[in-house]
């Protein structure tokens, strides 16, 4: 019968050119390494297999740990378990269990951050951090299911903020998709979160849409006296009805009045995307005037309080309601859905209307190379709605 080990013996062992084992007997060994390591291992069977269960290295796990672990795994084969894959299973657990939906987010978050603006980016994190984390963040995803999103939805609509949980369940949707892509769970929990959500009603921003109070309301901006900046703007909206922040940041490098185009490059866009704006010879006309007062100031548009930031959409707005055009009548934004329904009641190939309008492209590799997709036929089409807007203006019966 094998002479059981001792400390001493463990202790003493030298290393020699090669690995070799101090046995202990019932598969259980030491294995001294070349380099002094001593590890501990239990060699066993299991499906007609030969296998090997690492217990720790010696001196870390002593031979009296060594020997309760061994009779552990032993107890396990003698009940049909093998002992390594038991112990995969409970690593997995444990990694599972350190993932909280916190940490997941937080790492989907910082993955996102260079195609977001940082206004969007600061939104997402704020929504996170006031209304998900604080009741699921430190809880492994792995463990949630959609009752549990629910739950913290169905709370932030309570307060009545029906858009708010709409924002976050899309959110922790995008989050639970992002662990599942990933293999940190199974299934996405929070997919199609929304549809168990209160409706949202419609929203709408006012905008002027018949012919004839386009014109009245082109003549108003002409006759409007302000300042140069908030003029110019307001005259250039309706012909390239972009969104107001795109058009206020504009700055002259963006521009060529040469080539009748203007790039807005990819970081000034919602969607982080260049976006060609055609501009018609009116357009043109009305750039070269605002030259004469910004300068050689960077930013077309400046604002009065400093030469180095913007207009902004007060200004506009303001201008607006002086013209007497109220809140539920015309919108900065308005001007975007006139063209949108004027153009489409026109005809115009609904393709060119939402490229021009930069409408996020689902497909995402064909949007990655559009931002010149139908430029000439767009280029046409927003020359013919400047001579549209101008005959309104002049009170043609269009």
């Amino acid at each position: 019968m094998p002479q059981k080990l001792t400390d001493t013996a463990i202790r003493t062992a030298k290393p020699k050119e090669k690995p070799w084992k101090l046995t202990d007997g019932g598969g259980l060994y030491v294995l001294v390494s070349p380099t002094g390591g001593k590890l501990w291992r239990l060699k066993y069977r299991y499906g007609g297999k030969e296998k090997l269960l690492a217990l720790g290295a010696y001196p870390f796990v002593s031979l009296k740990d060594a020997r309760v672990r061994a009779i552990a795994a032993k107890e396990l084969l003698a009940r049909g378990i093998d002992p390594s894959a038991e112990r995969k299973a409970a690593k997995v657990e444990a990694t599972a269990a350190a993932l909280t939906f916190e940490k997941v987010a937080r790492e989907w978050y910082a993955k996102q951050l260079g195609k977001w603006t940082p206004r969007h980016a600061s939104g997402v994190l704020r929504r996170l951090e006031v209304h998900a984390f604080p009741e699921l963040g430190a809880r492994p995803i792995a463990e949630l299911g959609a009752p549990d999103f629910l739950a913290v939805l169905h709370k932030v609509e309570k307060t009545g903020h029906i858009e708010t949980a709409r924002r976050v369940a899309q959110i922790c949707g995008q989050v639970t998709r992002y662990a599942r892509l990933t293999g940190i769970v199974p299934a996405d929990a929070a997919s199609g979160l929304t549809e168990a959500l209160t409706a949202r009603p419609a929203q709408h921003f006012a905008a002027i849409t018949e012919p004839e109070k386009v014109g009245h309301l082109l003549r108003a901006i002409d006759e409007y006296q302000g300042e140069p900046s908030t003029c110019y703007a307001l005259r250039i909206l309706p012909y390239v009805f972009i969104r107001s922040s795109e058009l206020r940041g504009a700055t002259w490098d963006e521009i060529d009045l040469e080539k009748a185009e203007w790039l807005i490059p990819a970081e000034r866009m919602k969607m982080k995307r260049p976006h060609i704006v055609p501009l018609a010879r009116q357009v043109v006309e009305l750039f070269a005037s605002m030259r004469q007062f910004s300068g050689d100031r960077q930013l077309v548009f400046p604002g009065l309080a400093s030469a180095s930031r913007p207009i902004t959409d007060v200004c506009l707005l303001n201008a607006l309601r002086r013209m007497g055009y109220a809140r539920g009548e015309m919108t900065i934004h308005g001007f975007r859905s006139m063209a949108s329904t004027l153009l489409n009641e026109q005809g115009y190939n609904r393709d060119w209307i939402e490229r021009q309008l930069a409408h996020c492209e689902k497909n995402a590799v064909r949007a990655a190379y559009n931002h010149a997709e139908y430029l000439p036929e767009r280029r046409r089409m927003m020359q013919e709605w400047a001579d549209y807007l101008d005959g309104l203006r002049a009170g043609a019966e269009v």
